[in-house]
């Protein structure tokens, strides 16, 4: 017969519930002096996070919040290899060199040009790559042209839009950036005014293909035909990266047609998330250059590779290779069907949804799923209720569902709207539950006894990407 007192060769027969560690706390900041069993450590750190929510109910992140059981698999025996050891791993090198040229026929790169580009850790890496690029590019040409590189700060221009990404890579690198103001007419880059923000210290323009705050596009046919307008009449050249964060993935397949990519001549690189439309979880990010001629040799390292040398771009260095192996699956999965398929759905999806809260008097649709398959729409002016979008983010909280309430960017900070991201694990069966506790949530705030706002301040409610 089993008694009390339990050897650490029989703490497999404790039940979880019934051990010790359930007892007492375990230390939070600091190590504990002995180890405990790997089942007690995994029930103890699920616990912790039982209370976190759902990440499928998440409609506020744009990243990947499911993928199939046989892609975790790939994704979890992979997760040993660091990429940067090409020579170690040369079969998962030549994977992401095949992800590279898929990436760059998907974004219509020319064969007559050498193209090149890498994986990084989400867009941001991809941003902070493309922006090093465009100045290290603009400081060898104006000093050919003679410019004094100290009387002025190198700048970028850019929508006030912009992801915060690009707000860093200006702090790092001591450039100036010159946001464009959105305003009513002008949700997304307006093309009217951009170019007087261009002189010859400005090292490029960023195009955003799908604002975050928004799902807009900037016009960028139209801005690349201005670029080429104002080279041909200055030597001091200028060219656009495009962020294309979250649409890189999903306008090629949903809007073949529309040229904001390599078709471009002006576009010299683009970026985006494979872990947005690309479908893979977080942690995977792609950049390509359109030439070789666009970025800088001293950007570019070499490692030894099969007896050769392989370029290596990337800013992070060791780093698990599994979001990469998932890319790759998704794209052998998939194929072009697969992802037209998904995307469409999700279209489908977001335009129900849309068309679900325009029924609502209380909404004015700010974005119906143009562009991106998102939903974003603000109280009426003429809305005389006591609750506001930030109570509304509170309600559908308790059941689960997170969308975020905040403003928009400079000289439209008075308007708060709400939206909701649509992913791909996103169906019309969660789609109708949704409006169910929507509809609920409304009645419940329209009969509530209780509603008390101390200011009329203007905040950021779960939007931080």
């Amino acid at each position: 017969m089993l008694k009390g007192n339990f050897s650490k060769e029989n703490e497999q027969f404790v039940p979880i519930f019934g051990s010790k560690n359930e007892e007492i706390g375990i230390p939070k900041y600091k190590l504990r002096k002995n180890p405990i069993s790997s089942e007690a450590a995994y029930r103890l750190i699920k616990d912790q996070m039982s209370d976190e929510g759902n990440s499928r109910l998440n409609l506020a992140t744009f990243c990947q919040t499911y993928m199939e059981p046989e892609a975790i698999k790939l994704m979890s025996e992979s997760m040993d290899k660091n990429i940067i050891d090409k020579s170690e791993y040369p079969r998962t090198a030549e994977i992401e060199n095949r992800c590279v040229n898929i990436i760059a026929n998907l974004w219509n790169a020319s064969k007559n040009e050498e193209y090149l580009g890498t994986s990084t850790i989400g867009s941001s890496e991809a941003c902070m790559l493309g922006g090093m690029a465009m100045k290290f590019s603009w400081e060898e040409r104006a000093k050919k042209l003679g410019l004094d590189l100290t009387k002025h700060k190198p700048n970028l221009v850019i929508s006030s839009g912009y992801q915060v990404c690009w707000e860093k890579f200006c702090t790092y690198w001591d450039i100036e950036m010159r946001t464009v103001p959105l305003d009513e007419q002008h949700q997304s880059l307006n093309t009217d005014i951009v170019m007087d923000y261009v002189n010859e210290y400005t090292i490029g323009i960023v195009g955003i293909l799908g604002i975050t705050y928004t799902g807009r596009y900037d016009d960028l046919k139209k801005l690349d035909a201005l670029v080429e307008k104002h080279n041909e009449n200055t030597e001091y050249k200028v060219y656009i990266h495009v962020d294309a964060a979250s649409g890189g993935f999903y306008t090629p397949f949903m809007e073949p047609e529309l040229k904001w990519d390599f078709r471009l001549k002006n576009v010299i690189s683009i970026n985006s998330s494979g872990h947005k439309y690309g479908l893979v979880y977080p942690g995977i990010g792609w950049i390509l250059w359109r030439d070789k001629k666009h970025l800088p040799e001293k950007l570019i390292f070499k490692v030894s590779y099969l007896g050769g040398e392989i370029p290596t771009i990337a800013i992070n260095f060791s780093h698990s290779a599994s979001q990469l192996i998932g890319q790759y699956y998704n794209f052998i999965r998939f194929g072009e069907k697969g992802y037209f398929d998904i995307q469409n759905k999700t279209h489908s999806v977001a335009r129900y949804l849309a068309n679900e809260i325009s029924k609502f008097k209380e909404f004015e649709i700010i974005n119906d799923a143009s562009g991106l398959p998102i939903v974003c729409y603000t109280l009426t002016k003429d809305f005389n209720k006591q609750w506001t979008l930030y109570d509304l983010a509170d309600r559908l909280l308790m059941k689960g569902w997170q969308v975020p309430a905040y403003p928009l960017p400079e000289k439209l900070n008075n308007t708060v709207i709400q939206r909701l991201v649509i992913r791909a694990d996103l169906g019309m069966n969660m789609a109708q539950d949704f409006v169910q506790d929507f509809k609920e949530a409304i009645s419940e705030l329209d009969k509530a006894h209780i509603l008390f706002h101390d200011d009329s301040q203007t905040k950021k409610y779960g939007f931080t990407h």
